[in-house]
């Protein structure tokens, strides 16, 4: 397995069952050109995309920078191998690097897949948080 950068929309459409639905195009496009957003993908032997990872720094003022891991997917052949822990450690590398001073993810409380990937990965459980959002778009397909 070996895991890359994706920089192309190309290699984000070929890798496209890993998303929660299937990547747009210009949205893929402004992801991509924003040097502080990140997707990762793994492949396979035979050269397949079997998991991804996508990861934002986000800097504020009094604190720096750190990644949010944003979203993580693993092609269900590819599952209990490694790929997805071995996706967030190469994501906190990256971050690192990049000089962030943290990484933090958010999951449903009931998600054991990925709790167990993230802790595998040496994520420690700090607190339980309330989410809260905003629907901004009226119809979620304009975006």
């Amino acid at each position: 397995m070996r895991i890359e950068r994706a920089t192309a929309v190309a290699e984000v459409q070929r890798a496209a069952d890993l998303f929660d639905a299937p990547p747009l195009e210009a949205a893929t496009r402004r992801f991509l050109s924003e040097p502080t957003h990140h997707l990762l993908l793994a492949y396979d032997d035979a050269d397949r995309a079997v998991g991804m990872i996508s990861g934002v720094e986000t800097t504020h003022p009094d604190k720096g920078t750190e990644m949010l891991v944003y979203e993580l997917g693993v092609a269900p052949v590819a599952r209990l191998q490694g790929i997805g822990a071995a996706l967030v450690e190469a994501l906190a590398e990256l971050a690192r690097r990049n000089g962030c001073y943290g990484m933090w993810v958010a999951t449903e409380t009931d998600n054991k897949a990925a709790l167990a990937t993230y802790r595998r990965a040496g994520a420690l459980e700090e607190m339980t948080f309330t989410l809260l959002s905003w629907d901004l778009v009226e119809d979620p397909g304009r975006a």
